[in-house]
């Protein structure tokens, strides 16, 4: 089998042992399954600082983009109004949602190096009444920027709008205190900082606006209140469950735990990026976002100035020597992207370094 590492925002590298859950096929209505479904919506509240009753989490089948969509679709009414704040691919994506949906939105877009206003946002919600819904990307994997969701979600709640958060690459490897920034929505996938494989997306939500979304979903399949409605009773999922990801997720969830959760894991993911940084500057590499808004997750670098080699070539001779980077995603410069989750430590960061290095030299 190909051995290589991925150095991407995920899918990542996860551990054998959580490949090995996989191994083992679970009946869906067995009541140990549902029981594990059960705990891992217990363990993902822990993560978020919130409890039950006040919120709650609902698992849904597919990758992370089908659990934006089913909060998009589920608790947005006719007579309601989105404004979407972007400055990625990821959060054009939620216009491009809106708009196959027919919801009412309004963008609000800025450049991919810079972060939404939110005094910019104050005065669209000032100027715009009727908007009951905003939506933000926290960690946008186009460029790696971090957005300031605490200074965005001030102004939402001032406001007394719904907030929805897609904290799809950054959830588990940053801290995000979900009740006290009082986030309606907050959104990620197994296949992310919890470090487990693709297949399911899940939602954090406040159970007041969870109930109030009952009847308005646009889908049946992605209906949000509907899974969790199911799914609250006794675990069982309402259509065919993912159950080999389900049984990595869970074993993911233990390795978090004993890795020291959240804040051991920010760290190894900090100190991986900053080592990841300060080595590819002194190969004259500079990241594309500028310190202040960078974030821990995804670097994008602009390519070394006169370079004479495409990224297929830098891609397969790193790829060959045991890594995977990926290509980057930004329209208005030459760039490419270099992830550092999953099971990744300091000395993948200097071997992968070393790698690019030894290319450079040749080239």
């Amino acid at each position: 089998m190909p051995n290589y590492k991925l150095l991407t925002p995920g899918p990542l590298t996860t551990t054998d042992t959580v490949k090995k859950e996989m191994l083992f096929d679970h009946c869906t209505w067995d009541d140990d399954y549902k029981q594990i479904t059960l705990s891992i919506r217990e363990k993902l509240l822990k993560l978020a600082h919130v409890s039950e009753p006040e919120y709650t989490v609902v698992l849904m089948q597919g990758s992370g983009t089908f659990g934006v969509e089913s909060v998009l679709t589920s608790v947005i009414g006719e007579n309601d109004k989105l404004l979407i704040a972007a400055n990625g691919a990821y959060g054009e994506r939620m216009g491009d949602i809106a708009e196959h949906a027919g919801i009412p939105y309004l963008m609000y877009e800025v450049e991919y190096h810079q972060i939404p206003s939110a005094e910019k946002i104050r005065e669209i919600l000032k100027e715009h009444p009727e908007i009951t819904h905003v939506s933000m990307v926290h960690s946008e994997t186009t460029s790696g920027i971090l957005n300031d969701i605490a200074s965005v979600a001030k102004v939402v709640k001032a406001a007394g709008k719904t907030f929805i958060v897609d904290a799809m690459s950054s959830f588990g490897g940053v801290d995000i205190p979900v009740g006290e920034l009082g986030i309606d929505f907050i959104i990620s996938s197994a296949n992310k900082c919890i470090q487990g494989v693709p297949g399911f997306s899940f939602i954090i939500c406040n159970r007041e606006k969870l109930m109030e979304s009952k009847g308005k979903a646009r889908s049946l399949s992605l209906d949000l209140y509907d899974q969790w409605e199911t799914m609250n009773k006794d675990g069982k999922w309402r259509f065919t469950s993912p159950t080999h990801v389900v049984l990595a997720f869970a074993q993911a969830l233990k390795e978090m735990e004993e890795e020291g959760g959240i804040p051991a894991r920010a760290k190894r993911y900090e100190e991986n990026n900053h080592l990841l940084i300060q080595r590819m500057a002194e190969m004259g590499i500079h990241p594309y976002i500028g310190s202040e808004h960078q974030g821990p997750i995804i670097t994008t670098f602009l390519y070394p100035e006169h370079h004479n080699f495409s990224f297929q070539e830098m891609y397969q001779y790193i790829k060959d020597r045991g890594y995977a980077i990926y290509p980057g995603k930004v329209t208005d410069a030459d760039t490419f992207r270099i992830g550092n989750i999953g099971e990744i430590y300091k000395e993948d960061i200097e071997k992968l370094c070393s790698i690019i290095k030894e290319f450079l030299e040749e080239k």
